[in-house]
């Protein structure tokens, strides 16, 4: 199991997926943006963050993805639920296909009582309005109200996967927020928390600053010195 201090967690917590994706692209991460996914029932303040713990959905072969499928205790999307770690992301690779649901209210709300942190499909969910009344964030690309087994066939747990267009592998840090939902490759998570956590407190000074009526010039970027020594002073003073 994939475990993440509780330092790079906090820290998380108080950034953005904006900033997480500035820190990523300066170590030549482009991709690591799930496109397309929205949270269910719209913006939470509740931040997604946890490792992955993935299934792989196929298309759908009829005689293969009967609903007797489900009485399997090991079919995929079943063992997935019932195995997904506490304290996990379950991301779903959906093929960013959502005329079927990835799953339901049912089956989200069994994570959640696991204790799951979260889940993401590239695909779409049904029953979102129980989602949505969930204490656990899930993102989707939009309401599906079929059944999965009309266009997914589920295949494989906890396999490196794509989810819109972002890879994803096992133990990858999930974090999500308002606006989305980004991919943190394991071995680079402590130093992007990090680098995020003191992004933001830059950012936090220069918004202070612009509402007070500064020109970005020499704020940002601090290309003028007096900025930086600004900035320890605005540090120090708000515990920053």
């Amino acid at each position: 199991m994939t475990v993440f201090s509780s330092a790079v967690m906090d820290k998380l917590a108080q950034v953005s997926v904006a900033t997480i994706t500035t820190t990523l692209y300066k170590r030549g991460f482009r991709n690591q943006l799930i496109q397309q996914v929205f949270p269910v029932g719209g913006a939470r303040k509740k931040r997604l963050i946890g490792p992955a713990y993935t299934l792989r959905y196929m298309p759908a072969r009829e005689d293969l993805n009967k609903l007797e499928v489900f009485r399997d205790p090991s079919h995929p999307q079943r063992k997935a639920v019932e195995e997904c770690p506490p304290g996990y992301v379950l991301v779903m690779d959906s093929r960013k296909d959502a005329r079927a649901a990835s799953a339901g209210g049912i089956l989200l709300t069994r994570l959640q009582q696991r204790g799951v942190a979260g889940v993401v499909t590239d695909g779409g969910f049904r029953d979102s309005p129980e989602i949505a009344a969930l204490d656990m964030p899930a993102y989707h690309h939009h309401a599906s109200p079929p059944t999965n087994l009309t266009h997914h066939q589920a295949i494989d747990i906890n396999v490196p996967i794509g989810c819109g267009d972002a890879p994803v592998f096992p133990g990858d840090l999930i974090f999500g927020d308002e606006e989305g939902v980004v991919v943190i490759p394991a071995h680079v998570a402590q130093e992007c928390a990090q680098e995020a956590f003191e992004m933001t407190a830059f950012e936090d000074f220069v918004t202070e600053k612009v509402r007070q009526g500064r020109s970005v010039v020499g704020l940002y970027p601090a290309t003028d010195p007096k900025t930086l020594d600004e900035f320890a002073a605005w540090r120090k003073a708000n515990n920053r």
